[in-house]
């Protein structure tokens, strides 16, 4: 069972971990249009701090994030996150069988990983910010808030979409894991400002939380793994938008509507 758990562990930190040792496969399944470097190169040092870090700056940015989402580097990580998610899927059951249990260790997961304690602690840390005028800690509180904001409404709506019934008989918005979406997108976010020796942390602690949906039961391993990437999806997004990106829009066309993306530089 140990080593099962660990396992899962490192299936959840390899949606992070460097690529670099992938590359040649990855390269070579690639596109002219789509190389791995443009997709998992970390831009160097911290996001610039914006000019204004207040409440109307960043309802604004939200707004900005949400038409950054359809992108091809989020595209690639859509791949990373379904794969995953399909490589595991035979072993929802079993390995919940196997890791259901009342160890005390994984019960804090619940409480530490939810949305109102990421989402409090996102806050207070931009109320600091703002209260001493500090516009970098503001920033990066702003940064979480968003990020836990565009993983909220990206995961529930697949949750009410695919319907998938939890694994307690609970309800039917499992897939995908909440509590992985927002840890993730937190720790996501943490690594621009901070880097890796500041989001390490963030993502061990975003594994132990995922895994523990499993020990209660909540949540299918497949849920876990996807839920994951759209938390990394949600986190790049608001904290680096990339070069290009796409923004969607629906216009009538003789007998019913068509759905046209317009490729776009990136701030």
């Amino acid at each position: 069972m140990r080593m099962k758990t660990i396992g899962i562990i490192g299936l959840c930190c390899c949606l992070r971990v460097p690529l670099a040792a992938q590359s040649a496969p990855l390269a070579a399944a690639s596109t002219s249009s789509l190389s791995l470097e443009q997709v998992v190169t970390t831009p160097a040092g911290p996001p610039p701090t914006p000019e204004h870090t207040g409440i109307k700056a960043m309802f604004k940015g939200l707004m900005i994030d949400f038409t950054h989402l359809p992108s091809k580097e989020n595209l690639f990580w859509v791949g990373v996150g379904g794969a995953g998610a399909l490589a595991v899927h035979p072993f929802d059951d079993t390995l919940n069988a196997h890791l259901v249990g009342h160890d005390a260790f994984w019960k804090p997961g619940r409480i530490i990983g939810s949305t109102p304690v990421l989402l409090g602690t996102a806050v207070v840390i931009y109320t600091t910010g703002r209260m001493k005028d500090q516009p970098k800690l503001s920033h990066v509180g702003m940064d979480l808030i968003r990020s836990l904001a565009v993983g909220e409404a990206v995961t529930q709506t697949l949750k009410y979409t695919t319907r998938r019934e939890r694994p307690d008989g609970s309800g039917a918005n499992s897939f995908p894991s909440g509590h992985a979406t927002d840890t993730f997108a937190f720790a996501t976010a943490l690594e621009r400002h901070l880097g890796w020796r500041g989001a390490v942390p963030a993502y061990i602690f975003s594994s132990y939380v995922a895994m523990s949906r499993l020990h209660e039961n909540r949540h299918f391993v497949s849920d876990v793994v996807f839920g994951s990437a759209v938390g990394i999806i949600s986190g790049r997004t608001v904290t680096r938008h990339g070069r290009e990106y796409y923004t969607a829009d629906v216009q009538i066309v003789p007998g019913g509507a068509m759905l046209a993306f317009t490729r776009r530089n990136g701030d």
